[in-house]
Formats: structure tokens, sequence, C-alpha cells
């Protein structure tokens, strides 16, 4: 081997090993960043003639695709888990638990005992005026449950266009990036860079939807829900949804009052079965504005229903007529059975014994037909109220079987339901959390161990030194050969 040769060969390891140090460095330098995928430096013997030496043969992002697609899946998972689990937490708290007095059942609870108190003294202003606290009491727990329901779907509406908004962005730049990582691959450059760039929008997608990523030429990737909506390929879709600012009980995207989803113009499904982007962060807010707030609404809508119909029966009052306005009513007047929803943010007290309105508190003793107070020892009506209070009736609608029950009994189970479903959103959370950081764990398996790149550094290093020795001792060479 000549001089020129070993000075050649030495030049080649040098180069090497400085870009090796380069890229061990930032993949330390780099370990706590996400996104990042390890690097590492390729590197085959080059042969001139009859000379050796090294070639760089470019750098490769390291990263395992199945851990990290079953990890996006994970993801979107514990995104879904999380806006069930936060639903239900709120709600419960809205209702309130069967030992707290100002829950539905604690009011109800609460209306039965002054009731029955005042059927030991009819004469009573006192315990008159309390039974209608109580009964007042009793509608302002329904409203304020109504309205917060309602508050929760206005805000998932809302929070589903800031994501579709911000879904639409991402795809988008993901595009881009598509685009730049196939123009550098043409130009012979490194890509690693843009693919961690993509990588890191990619997991923002993944725990909005649940995706997967399809390869496809020069570098690029499509993206494709698991329910089977196209998000990108080559081109972006363009998804599309319309926010309805105030959301009430009767707006439902079924009745065309709430906006569904459309990519690229085309309707798709929104339910949390086969819905388009069902399964993440988006899912869980339609599922809450569509599904959740609709079937607790419906409920809470069925216990105000019984308990208008007991009042407003003429055997609870015979001072009424058919048709009459009871002691609970629908916006001041009697209820019709084809108005049933919302009707719990429409409950009042009857004007009369309402102490807001004509305070006429002895109705409550007399009837609230009388047309003058009667008896004052007389606990009759009382005692039909206390009575129409504890009646077995089964209810016509919602989710509480076919069982006759009270109306305490009614509310305490309208209660127990939605700790039940507060209970499965807890253990589905922990359930998604637990496999989530399972798989994140795998994930770091593939990742970055500083501890292994110092050691890679240090034999860099000394790789270094012997190159650059090889290349002094050419030089002496050189110079003996200049002396003779």
């Amino acid at each position: 081997m000549s001089i020129g040769s070993a000075l050649s060969n030495a030049m080649s390891g040098l180069t090497a090993s400085a870009r090796s140090a380069e890229v061990l460095s930032s993949n330390i330098s780099n370990a706590t960043t996400e996104g990042y995928g390890r690097r590492t430096l390729g590197q085959s013997a080059s042969l001139y003639g009859y000379s050796g030496g090294v070639s760089v043969n470019g750098v490769t992002r390291n990263v395992n695709p199945v851990t990290i697609a079953e990890r996006r899946l994970a993801d979107a998972g514990q995104q879904l888990a999380t806006g069930t689990s936060d639903f239900y937490s709120r709600l419960e708290r809205l209702v309130g638990t069967p030992e707290d007095s100002k829950s539905l059942s604690g009011v109800m609870a609460s209306f039965e005992s002054t009731l029955a108190a005042a059927t030991g003294a009819p004469d009573s202003d006192i315990r008159l005026k309390n039974a209608s606290l109580d009964a007042e009491r009793i509608v302002d727990a329904f409203k304020t449950a109504s309205d917060g329901i309602q508050t929760m779907r206005s805000e998932a509406d809302s929070t589903i266009s800031n994501m579709v908004d911000g879904l639409n962005n991402m795809l988008g730049q993901t595009q881009e990036i598509n685009r730049k990582i196939s123009l550098a691959i043409n130009q012979g450059l490194e890509t690693a860079a843009l693919k961690d760039a993509r990588h890191a929008l990619l997991d923002q997608i993944g725990e909005m939807v649940p995706i997967r990523t399809i390869a496809r030429d020069r570098g690029g990737v499509a993206i494709v829900t698991t329910s089977g909506a196209v998000l990108l390929d080559g081109k972006a879709s363009e998804i599309e949804f319309t926010e309805a600012g105030t959301v009430m009980p009767h707006m439902t995207a079924g009745n065309g009052m709430l906006s569904g989803l459309t990519i690229n113009g085309y309707a798709v499904r929104i339910d949390s079965e086969k819905g388009a982007l069902a399964g993440g962060a988006i899912g869980a807010q339609f599922a809450i504005r569509d599904e959740y707030g609709v079937d607790a609404q419906a409920d809470l809508d069925s216990a105000a229903r019984n308990l208008v119909e007991r009042f407003q029966d003429p055997a609870a009052d015979p001072t009424l007529a058919v048709g009459d306005a009871g002691l609970f009513t629908d916006a001041g007047l009697a209820f019709n059975a084809a108005d049933e929803t919302g009707l719990a943010g429409r409950l009042e007290l009857h004007n009369s014994v309402s102490l807001d309105g004509a305070a006429e508190t002895w109705r409550l003793r007399d009837g609230l037909g009388a047309a003058a107070p009667g008896d004052s020892g007389d606990a009759t009506q009382l005692n039909r109220l206390l009575d129409t209070m504890q009646a077995q009736v089964v209810p016509v609608s919602g989710n509480f079987g076919t069982k006759a029950v009270s109306m305490s009994e009614l509310s305490g189970k309208f209660l127990s339901n939605v700790a039940s479903d507060r209970v499965q959103s807890d253990q589905d959370l922990t359930f998604a959390t637990a496999q989530l950081v399972s798989i994140e764990e795998l994930e770091l398996l593939d990742g970055v161990d500083t501890d292994q790149e110092l050691q890679r550094l240090m034999l860099v290093e000394q790789a270094y030194a012997a190159n650059a020795r090889l290349i002094q001792a050419a030089d002496e060479m050189m110079q003996a050969l200049l002396r003779i």
C-alpha cells in the first residue's frame, strides 16, 4: 500500500468518525425529544483499485412501525375514555349522590318529610311554607341538572369545531412534509428530521382519531382511520363541521338541528359504533353531544314527567279538572305527553303556591283549585300529596325498567344509573391508561439509550484517534523521504 493510499484511508476514517460522532451526539441530546427517532450511520468498506477506506452510506432513522401504530391506537382509546369519564364525573356532581341532601333524591326525601310534618299541623303556615320551599328545591334540582347537561353538550359541540379545525391544519402540514421528504429524496438529502416532524404530527392526529398509516412512494404516507375514512392520500381531505353555539335538549344531529361531519363534501357517520372519526378525542365529544348527553337528558325528563303526572292527576287533588296543571307544571302549564323532551328544564312549581308567585301556601292544604281557604285543621289534601309521592308508579319512559316505584325510589334509581355509568367509565379509563403505558414502555425500548450511545461515542473517539495517528505516521514517512 502506498503512503497516498494510507492517507486516503485515514482521511475517510476521520470523516466517518466525525460523522458518527455527530449522529451519536444528536441521539444523546434528543433522548427525551418527543417524536425523535434514533439515528444510526450506515457505513461500508470502499475499494478504489488496490486501496481501501470507508464509505458513509447515509443516516438511518430507527423506529418500530408496529409498536408506534399500536401506541397511536392506544392514545386514541385513552382520549376517548378520558372524555367519557369526564362527562360522567361532571354529571354525577350535577345530580349528586344518594347521601347528599342537595341531590335529586335528597330533595325528594326532604319534600316528603316536610309534607309529613305539615300533615301533623295543617294549620301551621310555617310548615306549609317549608313544604313549598322543598317543592321549589325539587324544581331547582331538575333545572340545574338539565342546564348542566346542555352546557356539556354545548361545550362538546364547540370542542368538536376546534378539533376539526386543528385536524384540517395538521393534515395540511403532513401533506407539506410528505412533499418535502419526496423532494429531499430526489436531491439525495437526509430526511430524518422531516420524518421526526411528521411523526409528531401523526401522534397529535392519532389522539384525535384512531389512524393507520400506509407507506407511499418517495417516503410519503397516507392516513386512514380505523373506520375506513381517508384523511390523507397524496392530498389532505377537507373535513367540515358547523358549530351550533348553544345546544338545547330538542336539538340533535338526527333531526338536523346539529351539524354532522362531511369529508370532501360527503356526509359521514358520526356515531360511536361506526362513525368515520369515532374512537378518539373527537369521537368522545360527538358521543357526549349526541349520545351520552341525550340519554342523560331523556332519563332526567322521564323522571320529571313521572313527577308532574303524579300531581296533575285529579286523584292527587280533587279540586283540579282534567287538563289542569298540578303542583309541578310544564312552564306553568299542564304537561302534554307529546312534549317530554326538555321537560326537566321547563319544570316550575304551580304559581299559586310558589313563594315567588302568589305564595298562597294554604292551597297545599285545601287544593290548588279551591275557591277559598277551608278548614285549617283538615290534613286530608296534605295526606293525598304525601301518598302521591309514595305511590308505586311504573315509569312510562326512560331507562328505569318496568317496576313500579315511588318518586323517591325513581330519583334514587336515576342517581344509581349515573353512578354506575361513572364507575364503568372510570374502569375503562384505568384500562386504557394502563394499556397506553405498557405500549409506551415497549416503544421506549426502541428509543435512545444514552448509556449505549456514550459507549459507541467512546469507540468512535478511539477510531478517530487511530486514524489521526495514521495520518501523523504517513506525514512522518513523507518527511523522511523528503530529507533523503
